[in-house]
Order: C-alpha cells, then sequence, then structure tokens
C-alpha cells in the first residue's frame, strides 16, 4: 500500500514541479532547514546553494558556513537570493552566554534563534522541564532585548505524562510567550503519538515556526526522540497529515515553514515536496 500511493504521489509531484518558477510568492513562503543537506554541502557549498535556490527556495534555518569564511559563505546566499530566518544554539551554550547566540543571529541577519534539544538522561523528567523554563524565560528576555526570538524544537521526550496532561504543557504553560515559543516538527509531534493540529489549536500563536517532516506509513512512534532517518518520506506520502496540518498552521499563527528530509534521498525528494505544498495551494 505504501509503495504504490508513493508512487502515485511522486508522479503527481513531478508534473508539479513545472509551476514552481511560477509561483515565486509561495517559493517564499517555504524554506528548507540545511541540515536536509548537511551530507552535500561540504563537499561544494556554492553549488549546493545554487541547487537549494533552483529549487524555488527562498528562505532557510541553518547558522553554520560549512567550513567557509562566514563573509564569503554570506556572499554566497545573497548571490542565490537565500536568507537565513533563524539559527541554531546549543542549549547549555544559551544558558551561560546568550549573548553568543544574539551574536550569531544578527551575523546571519536572522530573527530567530532555536533550541532543538533539552540535555537529559534517559528519561525527560520534570526537574528538566523546570531547568528548561528557566534558562529559556531568562535567554529569551535577553533575545528579545536584543531584537530576537527564541524558540524551542521539541522532539517527541517531552510529551511523556505529567500532572493532567504532559510535560510538554508544563513547558508551554510555563515558558513566557513573550520570551520563549516553539518551532513545531510535525514529525516529532506525530513520533510520540501526539496530534500536531490539536497541539496547535491548544496553543494558537505559540508556533511561529514549523518544520514540513512526513513519516513513512508503519513507522513504529516512541517518546526517546530517535528514529531512523530514511522513515523521512515526501511530504504527502506519509501519514503524518501534512494537508490538515497546513490548514491548522496557517490559522494558529506559524510564520515560517522549514522543509527538513534527513533521509539519504534529500536532494530527490524536496523538490517533491514542495510541488505537493504547491497542490495544497
Amino acid at each position: 500500500m505504501y509503495r504504490s500511493s508513493h508512487v502515485i504521489v511522486k508522479k503527481i509531484c513531478t508534473a508539479a514541479v513545472l509551476f514552481l518558477i511560477a509561483l515565486p510568492v509561495f517559493a517564499q513562503e517555504i524554506g528548507v532547514q540545511l541540515y536536509s543537506f548537511r551530507k552535500q554541502l561540504p563537499g561544494n557549498v556554492p553549488a549546493m546553494l545554487e541547487k537549494i535556490s533552483k529549487m524555488g527556495i527562498k528562505e532557510l534555518e541553518g547558522g553554520d558556513s560549512y567550513g567557509l569564511p562566514v563573509d564569503e559563505f554570506k556572499s554566497l546566499l545573497k548571490k542565490n537570493n537565500l536568507k537565513v530566518v533563524s539559527v541554531g544554539a546549543d542549549f547549555q551554550q544559551l544558558a551561560k552566554n546568550p549573548q553568543a547566540a544574539v551574536d550569531l543571529a544578527k551575523t546571519y541577519g536572522a530573527k530567530y534563534v532555536v533550541v532543538f534539544w533539552i540535555p537529559h538522561t534517559d528519561v525527560f523528567t520534570i526537574d528538566d522541564a523546570k531547568n528548561a523554563v528557566t534558562v529559556f524565560n531568562a535567554a529569551g528576555k535577553h533575545l528579545k532585548e536584543n531584537g530576537i526570538s527564541l524558540c524551542y524544537h521539541p522532539h517527541g521526550y517531552e510529551f511523556g505524562a505529567y500532572g493532567e496532561g504532559t510535560l510538554f504543557d508544563y513547558l508551554a504553560q510555563n515558558m513566557n510567550p513573550a520570551y520563549a515559543n516553539f518551532e513545531m516538527d510535525v514529525f516529532w509531534v506525530k513520533h510520540p503519538g501526539q496530534d500536531p493540529v490539536a497541539l496547535l489549536e491548544k496553543y494558537p500563536r505559540r508556533f511561529p515556526l514549523m518544520h514540513l517532516k512526513d513519516r513513512k506509513p508503519g513507522t513504529a512512534g516512541n517518546q526517546k526522540g530517535h528514529a531512523d532517518v530514511e522513515t523521512n518520506v515526501v511530504l504527502g506520502s506519509g501519514d503524518v497529515g501534512i494537508a490538515a496540518i497546513m490548514k491548522a498552521a496557517k490559522k494558529a499563527g506559524v510564520k515560517h515553514y522549514f522543509i527538513e528530509d534527513e533521509s539519504s534521498r534529500s536532494v530527490e525528494q524536496v523538490p517533491l515536496s514542495l510541488a505537493y505544498l504547491t497542490l495544497l495551494k
């Protein structure tokens, strides 16, 4: 069943790719997380950035220059009409030196800083969550004073039960929305058994950023924050429910979308994912 549906989506998406060049407004709305091309970029940064631009991408999530001098990397971004919207930050560094995150964001002209992981042992606990709230509220205040917005990207381990809800609920209810919000990765909401649409509806305006990622049907989920990267499939061919999520995301106030495809097929799949999103529009 999966193989058959994937073939159908691929055919439809391949045809829709032809329309991407004629839809510049749409292309500006969907960006890419450069981690999707972590294998390709170090080998030839200029060629890969040009390829990304030719896909119709305008916005990036990044923060690395892949071995090039930063000024040279930024020149290549400008040449290819690419803009860095958000950069990543290490949790421990953010706790000790939030100014470093401000400096990195300003270096690339980014308006958002995203933390992708909260350090913890095998199980994420309420103590981990409380410490994260303290760090995010303090660092987020400093970032806001410098014109930068802070977001945290959950990875699934935050959905363990706590009180009448989950540890994610604790984070959302205790992180000051004036200083710290979230980047939803729809795969990492689905994978631990949650509903991305329901979460967007429960916490509107708390997800200014979103990672778009689909999951191969039949993949077993978990709350560990880990999964086989090869379960990342073309948007619309998996079981995450991208079409419904896109409708809910618009209502919930998501401002920037980034395709993140961690599979070994990302160069082939990202254009197909873009084409699928064009069909939705």
